[in-house]
């Protein structure tokens, strides 16, 4: 089991599975990442907080806390 927080940037990967809960899971979900989307990850932040990413064509920064949420394959 990967999650967004273990790929190197750079690599584009699908999402299997959101775990978390409520509305930590609901905000995810709004930001357009859901079951079958493809995330490229452009770059993290020096110390790795946040990472950045390409959801739908647009730019998302998200948290290391939300991107562990995030299974991928």
């Amino acid at each position: 089991m990967k999650t967004l927080r273990d790929i190197p940037c750079g690599e584009t990967v699908k999402v299997t599975k959101l775990t978390g809960e409520g509305p930590v899971k609901r905000r995810i979900m709004d930001m357009g990442i859901t079951k079958g989307v493809e995330i490229f990850v452009r770059k993290a932040a020096p110390l790795g907080d946040p990472v950045e990413v390409t959801v739908r064509g647009y730019e998302l920064s998200l948290r290391k806390a939300d991107a562990k949420m995030i299974e991928v394959e």
